[in-house]
């Protein structure tokens, strides 16, 4: 059974915000403040955060 991946923009306590998979986005970490998405690709996320950091939400890494 295929089971599809999820992609998350996750906005740390720094204000640097990262991409994670499903798995990571729902874990335990105290560090995400924000969290967009789900995304069907790495790719997407990665072209959303562009555009957070371009508006100022996200600080690049």
């Amino acid at each position: 059974m295929l089971i599809s991946q999820s992609w998350y923009i996750v906005k740390q306590t720094t204000g640097n915000c990262k991409i994670v998979s499903n798995e990571q986005a729902f874990g335990d970490d105290t560090e995400i403040t924000q969290k967009w998405g789900p995304f069907s690709s790495q790719e997407e996320a990665i072209a959303r955060r562009i555009g957070l950091i371009r508006t100022g939400k996200c600080q690049p890494m």
